[in-house]
């Protein structure tokens, strides 16, 4: 149920947003920058010391410490996907990014207390049923936000070629009530009992003043986000693309760094406990970089960057199956229902090849297959939208007195499409698996929760980023010269992959010993 909780959002900041949005007219330009609303996910990782830190007034002495912050987050990501439902991109693009941005802030919230809560729940032999069991109540949540939507908008009346305000109103709406699920839950279950004995060990003025510097760093970030300029018109076409991405990227990493400048000043001034922020944000950078020395720079790239070829892809997919002509119907069937199902058989096979083969090879196998997969949509442009459909056949039920077989129903899906999915949705589910049984190789059990979080923050971190311009590149190149370029991105990474394969086998061989 949790799971479930966890899956509604993510697709309603992006895949079902940007059919909203191309509906309502706004250009493919600005549709992928709506991306960046998600990035709360990216840096969940600042604020996740803050959850275990601070309590929430009056929730956690009734409820507990995870349990408070779990029905805060519930209630903060259905107010904002309300927020969403109420703004119509056409009168409040702006407001709709605030809504979106708040959604994927909470989200991210709801995400770390989850995980903390499965973490304390049960012992170590039980994490792999209830994750597979949290995974599964993801997918499920997948399909309702994903094909679920759009049957919804489609069903309400708003259409490619007549938008319907209202009906995807009433889509978030419905969408809304789905996280309910998450609420009841939170409401049922009990506090794990290792939260319960985790005492608050600090004074309530060294809380205050660690959220108290929080707030002021995140203030700061946003003040040079928001005083800066937007890039100068210097260039023309492609080139002012990619000074617009580098003179963006140095804003952002001027902000961040002043905001963690800020943080440091107000430690050394004593403005905040020392101690709080050493093992909060310190140690467990500190064990990552000794662990692995030379290597770690290496390690920390290919965590970064492993995912942009897909992740970049798949921020415009949607709206690139809309204007090759496909319905939100088609769209539906095929990416949101059969390619969850896809997805979730190639996490079978990646999990299956990591045991065999051994982790470090299916993460090659992952990476090449991306880089491969991602050359179909290219053909996909090629053929246009002279497309063919094939008819699935699926039994029909009657419930009216018990369950009566009524015959059979036939489910049409366009065949190029599926194929493509057939084969993208396979491979992103055989390199997810790897690249996060990876991941939980490179931690360490001491600070397994807090480097956990910074290595899936940074996984989906600089993709993201680098992803918003994907509608800008295809306004400029076109469709089939960005997914060319979007396939020759993973290229890189299988070098970085064989470059450390035998160098972390040796360090971690040499750990052992």
């Amino acid at each position: 149920m949790l799971g479930f909780s966890a899956g509604i959002p993510i697709l309603l900041i992006f895949s079902s947003l940007s059919l909203w949005l191309r509906e309502a007219g706004v250009s493919k330009s600005s549709v992928t920058f709506f991306s960046w609303a998600a990035l709360g996910y990216s840096f969940k990782f600042i604020w996740a010391p803050l959850i275990d830190k601070l309590p929430v007034p009056v929730l956690s002495k009734l409820m507990g410490r995870r349990r408070g912050w779990l029905l805060v987050a519930q209630c903060a990501v259905i107010s904002a996907i309300c927020l969403m439902a109420v703004t119509d991109p056409q009168q409040g693009l702006v407001a709709m990014a605030l809504a979106a941005v708040l959604l994927g802030f909470s989200s991210a919230t709801q995400d770390v207390v989850i995980d903390a809560f499965r973490i304390e729940s049960a012992n170590a032999r039980m994490q792999a049923i209830l994750g597979s069991t949290y995974l599964a109540g993801y997918r499920i949540a997948m399909i309702v936000a994903g094909a679920g939507a759009l049957y919804l908008a489609e069903y309400f009346g708003s259409t490619s070629t007549n938008y319907s305000y209202i009906a995807w109103r009433n889509t978030y709406f419905c969408m809304a009530l789905f996280m309910l699920v998450g609420v009841a839950t939170t409401l049922c279950i009990k506090e794990p009992t290792r939260a319960e004995s985790n005492d608050y060990p600090y004074a309530t003025r060294d809380y205050a003043r660690f959220l108290a510097v929080f707030i002021l760093s995140l203030a700061i970030l946003i003040a040079i986000f928001l005083v800066t300029p937007s890039a100068p018109d210097v260039f023309s076409g492609g080139t002012q693309t990619i000074f617009t991405f580098l003179f963006n990227a140095g804003i952002f990493c001027l902000a961040l760094a002043s905001a963690i400048m800020s943080a440091m000043l107000c430690t050394k001034l004593q403005l905040v406990n020392r101690q709080m922020v050493e093992q909060g944000y310190v140690e467990p950078i500190k064990d990552f970089f000794k662990r692995y020395g030379k290597l770690a720079i290496w390690v920390l790239l290919l965590v970064g960057f492993y995912r942009i070829s897909d992740i970049v892809l798949g921020i415009i997919a949607n709206v690139f199956y809309q204007d090759m002509g496909y319905s939100k119907i088609d769209i539906a069937n095929v990416t949101k229902v059969f390619g969850v199902l896809m997805t979730i058989v190639g996490s079978f096979l990646g999990g299956v090849l990591a045991l065999r083969v051994g982790v470090m090879r299916a993460l090659m196998l992952g990476a090449i297959l991306v880089v491969v997969t991602n050359l179909l949509f290219v053909w996909l442009t090629a053929i246009g939208n002279q497309f063919t459909y094939f008819d699935i056949p699926l039994p029909s039920f009657s419930f009216s007195a018990g369950v009566e077989f009524t015959g059979w129903t036939f489910l049409s899906l366009p065949k190029e499409l599926t194929l493509v999915i057939i084969m993208d949705n396979l491979t992103q589910g055989i390199a997810l698996i790897a690249f996060i049984a990876w991941l939980s190789s490179l931690t360490n059990v001491s600070f397994t929760a807090t480097q956990y979080a910074i290595f899936s923050s940074v996984m989906t971190l600089f993709p993201k980023l680098f992803g918003g311009y994907s509608g800008t590149i295809v306004e400029a190149y076109g469709y089939s010269n960005f997914f060319i370029f979007a396939s020759a991105l993973g290229i890189p990474i299988i070098g970085l992959i064989y470059f450390l394969s035998s160098r972390l086998e040796f360090e971690q061989a040499a750990r052992t010993r």
